[in-house]
């Protein structure tokens, strides 16, 4: 019998039957037929510590024997106040207040319209336009399709029904460019900026790494070009770290690289280590401060109804004790030397007339090929051996969990080699 089951990104008529999944553990899930697949993707890149991991599940269990779920609207409950409190201590100086939602693209959103309540309050309501970049994914909501690139970004079919906001070019300057060539991305986003600051609410990036766009990797001295442009400016920046936050970059958080603090920051993904949905938009006190008054346009008018539900704070409580205890930034600059060493310093696939670049940062690896229709069939391929892998348009992708072992992560990349050179 057809599952009744609607997939994501999926072709009705083409898409393969999904396999079944009934448990996993460690970086491996189980299927129904009884064989293990090595997850390369950790599950969206989210289950960083893999799968029934013993201190994230007894977390969930415990806190199920207290209390489930009540309403942050005028309540509160301690999960909360302490997630909110570690959140406060472990990103960039400065991030001192927390609003939760339920999902990445959601804390997106209330990042945007913070952004925008935040000049309207301060008497510039005319500054109501974003500014994203192009080869930008910021979530498939509305209000964050809009900023998602108009380009190649999957979201065209819907632009006749989107807002419209300003589009930067994307950096191209790698990760270690030179400063002569991160001055250029910066001359071109200090360009839109002049022609547009006086509508613009807040500059929105994913910083060092541009994730769902094609895994784009970038300076940490354009992300403190773009903080010096934005104080400029009277822009608000705004750091979606729903990928790359909690170490996928290779620091806890993509903006310490640089040593720099967004006046607004959005996690998700790895925030709960994937166990249960949610995500965190944190301010400056400037952000937060410009909400005390005493109108009604004073409020901030959002509120998800699992906002800061008491089983993702505790289980994401958990999460972060574990990644400070078992010391994962080791762990994750281990996965990279293996990623270094397996892909980077691999001259046959490196001209292979298929490939275009391949790219490593932190725990993230990609190979980007001429053309999409070159990676058909790399998932079956994979599948065969004991690997998932999922590829999106041209790019071949690994952001593993963080405790998979180094054998394990050469199998994942000399797949990924083995396709190309098969």
């Amino acid at each position: 019998m057809t599952s009744p089951v609607w997939h994501p990104y999926a072709h009705l008529l083409t898409q393969p039957v999904a396999p079944k999944v009934v448990g996993g553990e460690g970086p491996r899930f189980t299927l129904e037929s009884g064989e293990t697949l090595l997850d390369a993707t950790c599950s969206w890149w989210c289950m960083i510590h893999g799968y029934s991991h013993p201190r994230l599940v007894n977390a969930i269990k415990a806190q199920a024997d207290v209390l489930c779920h009540v309403m942050l609207g005028g309540l509160t409950h301690e999960p909360a106040d302490r997630l909110a409190r570690e959140l406060v201590r472990i990103t960039p100086a400065g991030l001192n207040h927390v609003f939760f939602s339920d999902s990445g693209s959601v804390g997106m959103e209330v990042a945007m319209k913070m952004a925008v309540q935040y000049h309207h309050l301060r008497g510039k309501p005319e500054k109501h336009r974003l500014l994203s970049l192009m080869k930008a994914y910021h979530g498939d909501t509305s209000g964050c399709m809009a900023v998602c690139d108009p380009e190649e970004g999957m979201h065209s079919l819907f632009s006749g029904y989107l807002p419209r906001h300003h589009f930067a070019p994307a950096p191209r300057a790698a990760y270690d460019a030179a400063p002569d060539e991160v001055a250029r991305d910066l001359a071109a986003l200090r360009n839109v900026l002049e022609r547009h600051h006086l509508d613009i609410a807040a500059l929105l990036m994913e910083p060092l790494l541009q994730a769902a766009g094609g895994l784009n990797m970038t300076s940490p001295l354009y992300l403190k070009g773009a903080r010096e442009l934005c104080d400029e400016y009277d822009v608000l920046l705004v750091f979606d770290e729903v990928a790359t936050g909690f170490g996928r970059t290779g620091k806890l958080f993509a903006a310490d690289h640089a040593g720099v603090t967004p006046d607004i920051m959005v996690l998700s993904k790895g925030l709960t280590g994937g166990y249960l949905g949610h995500a965190a938009t944190l301010a400056t006190d400037r952000v937060h401060d410009a909400f005390n008054g005493d109108t009604a346009q004073h409020a901030f008018m959002h509120g998800p109804t699992f906002m800061g539900n008491p089983l993702a704070c505790r289980v994401a409580l958990e999460s972060l004790a574990v990644f400070e205890e078992e010391n994962y930034l080791e762990k994750i600059a281990d996965l990279n030397r293996v990623l270094c060493e397996e892909l980077l310093d691999v001259r046959t696939l490196r001209h292979h007339p298929q490939v275009v670049d391949v790219r490593v940062l932190g725990a993230t690896a990609v190979i980007e090929v001429t053309d999409a229709a070159h990676l058909g069939g790399v998932a079956a391929f994979a599948h065969r051996r004991g690997v998932w892998l999922r590829p999106f348009g041209r790019w071949l992708y690994t952001m593993p969990a963080y405790i998979t072992p180094e054998a394990d992560m050469r199998l994942i990349t000399r797949t990924m080699k083995a396709w190309f050179l098969k």
